[in-house]
């Protein structure tokens, strides 16, 4: 049987739009329908009439900006900004340094076991942030850390690193910990990408493994820093479950150390979802904002490199 030309069997125009019904319908119900409905929670507030006890005492109004205009006078929100803004500073530096240290000690020659140690460097990533929170938490409390207990039969002083301004390098320890080796694996990646003629031919000009590495290597996979960079501020401006975790073991975190438990506070805690979710817009806006800004900046430079 022969079928004649210019036409298709019946379905195969549609069939790709069935292929994407399953992604379409998730990303409406769990990406979409949940953003909208913030947005709606953060234009409204909730008035209440006499003690508020009773059918009808407490309904929904209007309140139009009013939530914003509180959200950005919330001197607690303020302060939980510039606390991660100091967190971000310790954290991304330290994390994008290592993860590209290792991922430059992983690509070259001479290392031995070199898929076990890219292993042992990633494994932290694959342990959730609850569990690497309360590991770490437990090694940081001086009345039960190993750590403590050879200092002490050591003579040496044992810093509470849960307390004042070592709480920081406490937090951020945790997330480069868990943080590196992803950020490793995409610039190793990128790395083993890039033609091994080019190493050839820098060594036949006599080029070392430092030059070839901050030379050739490292502008070569400035595109994977970029994207590490970019997930990991992201990930900084939405730090929750550490601090949250470790709060049970110290004073020195309150409940609004960062915006997003002060968010988690408003909402489950006050009961004022409205002010929660315009404080989640901000936060939203304020990270799609940067993440903008940033790859804007990137790729403006990228092309005044190209064009040179």
């Amino acid at each position: 049987m022969t079928r004649a030309p210019g036409r298709r069997p019946y379905g195969v125009r549609s069939a790709p739009y069935a292929f994407l019904v399953p992604a379409a319908v998730l990303f409406l119900l769990f990406f979409a329908l949940p953003i909208g409905y913030a947005l709606h929670l953060s234009f409204r507030r909730t008035r209440v009439r006499g003690l508020g006890l009773g059918k009808g005492a407490r309904d929904e109004i209007w309140a139009g900006l009013a939530n914003y205009t509180d959200a950005l006078s919330d001197s607690e929100l303020l302060h939980g900004t510039l606390r991660i803004l100091g967190y971000g500073l310790i954290v991304v530096p330290v994390m994008l340094g290592l993860a590209l240290l290792f991922a430059l000690l992983l690509d070259t020659d001479r290392l031995r076991l070199r898929g076990f140690s890219r292993l042992a460097i990633f494994l932290p990533y694959a342990i959730p942030g609850v569990v690497a929170a309360l590991m770490w938490g437990f090694l940081y409390l001086p009345d039960v850390s190993p750590f403590h207990f050879l200092l002490d039969k050591a003579g040496l002083p044992r810093p509470d690193l849960l307390d004042g301004g070592p709480l920081y390098l406490a937090l951020a320890n945790i997330a480069v910990w868990g943080g590196t080796g992803f950020n490793m694996i995409v610039i190793y990646t990128s790395l083993r990408a890039i033609p091994a003629e080019i190493f050839e031919a820098a060594r036949l000009d006599g080029c070392s493994q430092l030059q070839i590495a901050l030379r050739i290597k490292i502008p070569m996979v400035a595109p994977s820093l970029v994207l590490t960079f970019f997930f990991s501020v992201i990930a900084t401006l939405q730090v929750f479950s550490e601090p949250t975790t470790l709060k049970p073991l110290t004073n020195s975190l309150s409940t609004t150390w960062s915006p997003l438990m002060k968010v988690y506070q408003d909402a489950f805690v006050n009961n004022d979802i409205h002010a929660a979710a315009a404080q989640a817009v901000i936060i939203a806006l304020a990270t799609l904002a940067l993440s903008f800004g940033f790859l804007k900046a990137a790729n403006s430079r990228t092309k005044r490199g190209e064009s040179r």
